[in-house]
């Protein structure tokens, strides 16, 4: 079975905050509309970050730090 992590560049977002529902707070702080949205099951941070025009390593680092990783 395979271990969900949160550095995984294939999570998908749904899945992501499912697991890990600490982080939610991270994308609506950046007034980011991935919470709930129905391509979550299909985005991941990468896309997330790159339609949001964020620095990806910093957005990770936010999220490994509300995640408590």
């Amino acid at each position: 079975m395979h271990t969900l992590k949160l550095d995984d560049p294939d999570l998908p977002l749904s899945e992501m905050m499912t697991r890990w529902p600490q982080t939610v707070p991270v994308f609506l702080r950046h007034k980011m509309l991935c919470v709930g949205c129905l391509i979550g099951p299909f985005h991941t941070i990468v896309d997330a970050c790159a339609a949001y025009h964020l620095d990806q390593d910093a957005f990770m680092a936010e999220l490994m730090t509300a995640a408590g990783l």
